[in-house]
């Protein structure tokens, strides 16, 4: 199981997904260019002392990411907004990516069709989307629990 960032804009949730991926023992992986630095101290402050714990993969651009990813045998699942299988309908396996947006733009068209599975959350009638880092924890979660790794 792991977790993926496509081109993130907020450092701040960032720092709060490297949290997560060190407490539930995932590797993070950063399809690159961030929209701000990595010296970012927002980043810093949010994975507080965890960012040493988390594994954390850098790929250049979305082809190597994919490339990486599917060299490894596993499937990308991507969390958008415009999918229409809810995220607890899905059968999650342990060598699943789950795939996240940016906060201002999601994934291009072309990665959108490069996912093997798109899933969305549901929420409450007019409300289109959450926080990635919230986002993050909940599929993660899930896909964690489906497959039986959640740590105890």
């Amino acid at each position: 199981m792991r977790i993926a960032l496509y081109q993130p804009d907020i450092a701040g949730n960032v720092g709060t997904i490297i949290r997560l991926a060190a407490c539930f023992s995932v590797p993070l992986d950063i399809v690159m260019p961030c929209g701000f630095p990595s010296s970012d101290k927002q980043l810093r402050r949010a994975a507080m002392d965890y960012g040493e714990s988390a594994e954390i993969v850098r790929h250049p651009n979305a082809e190597a990411f994919f490339n990486d990813r599917q060299g490894e045998g596993s499937r990308i699942v991507l969390l958008t907004s415009k999918a229409d299988t809810v995220l607890h309908t899905a059968s999650f396996t342990a060598e699943d990516t789950i795939l996240l947006g940016s906060e201002s733009a999601g994934v291009p068209d072309e990665v959108h069709e490069r996912a093997d599975l798109r899933l969305r959350i549901p929420m409450r009638e007019g409300f289109r989307s959450l926080n990635i880092a919230v986002a993050a924890g909940i599929a993660l979660h899930e896909a964690m629990r489906q497959t039986g790794i959640l740590p105890e």
